[in-house]
């Protein structure tokens, strides 16, 4: 597959927040694909603990304004942006303070409010595609990194499935050691029906809580190619992309050519 175009949907990202597993690949990944010759997009989610001011982080005017309808009730999308100067590279933040504080706070909204993380994920991922659209840029790959991520590969393969933007995008979803304790809530499956996903597709959380195993599997059943970064992902996980064949690009302990490995899994895909 020839890769021009490659969209980065991560949970952090580096200085925005501390230094993690998922938020040094948030920072150093898009920018060594770029670096290849590749136009990339980075999205993250804008906490309540990204300081506007000392992070330098803007409305984007023309990217704002459209409501994204959950369960029957509007949310206005918000779009700030911020420059990596050094990464010469812009990240987009996703921003409503229905489900994301406009206080700086120092815990993240998905820690200290549990209960709204599924229409906290179902927003993000949602504001990530409409303004993609918006921008009229149509990636060839996918790469989503991190739980809050974990609904892309549904919304591309079904309610986005014949919006020339995203018709012949590939998702691949990365695996972390990014579990959380508090289950989504048991209507997700009824949420995302309502938002044009067939009922067949969700019917394994219909009428469940979801857990983390429960989330990644349905994120993985949709994706075209599924990455391990860091080694503690639980064994049931690994099982069950096996069972599937879905491409798979297991945990290497030397990361020094993770964009290498990466880039090249991209073009398998």
């Amino acid at each position: 597959m020839d890769v021009k175009k490659v969209l980065f949907i991560s949970q952090e990202i580096y200085p925005y927040l501390p230094e993690s597993p998922i938020a040094n690949v948030g920072r150093h990944l898009p920018q060594g694909i770029q670096e290849k010759g590749i136009e990339v997009r980075a999205f993250m989610p804008k906490y309540g603990a990204i300081n506007d001011r000392t992070k330098q982080l803007h409305e984007v005017i023309r990217l704002s304004g459209r409501n994204i309808v959950i369960n029957d009730s509007d949310h206005p999308l918000i779009i700030k942006v911020a420059t990596l100067s050094q990464a010469r590279m812009q990240i987009y933040f996703i921003y409503n303070d229905d489900y994301f504080t406009h206080t700086v706070t120092k815990d993240l909204e998905t820690t200290t409010s549990p209960e709204d993380n599924d229409e906290r994920s179902i927003f993000f991922v949602r504001g990530v595609m409409e303004t993609v659209k918006k921008f009229g840029w149509d990636p060839d790959i996918i790469h989503c990194h991190g739980w809050i991520s974990a609904l892309t590969p549904l919304y591309v393969k079904h309610m986005y499935r014949e919006d020339p933007i995203f018709e012949k995008s590939k998702v691949i979803y990365s695996l972390y050691d990014d579990e959380f304790t508090v289950p989504f809530d048991e209507k997700l499956a009824e949420k995302m029906v309502m938002d044009g996903i067939i009922p067949e597709d969700v019917a394994p959380i219909q009428g469940k809580p979801v857990d983390y195993i429960a989330l990644t599997k349905l994120a993985i059943s949709h994706s075209q190619g599924v990455i391990q970064h860091t080694p503690n992902v639980k064994p049931e996980i690994i099982e069950y992309i096996k069972e599937l064949g879905i491409p798979f690009l297991p945990y290497q302990e030397d990361e020094s050519d993770y964009i290498d490995r990466y880039a090249e899994f991209y073009k398998s895909i």
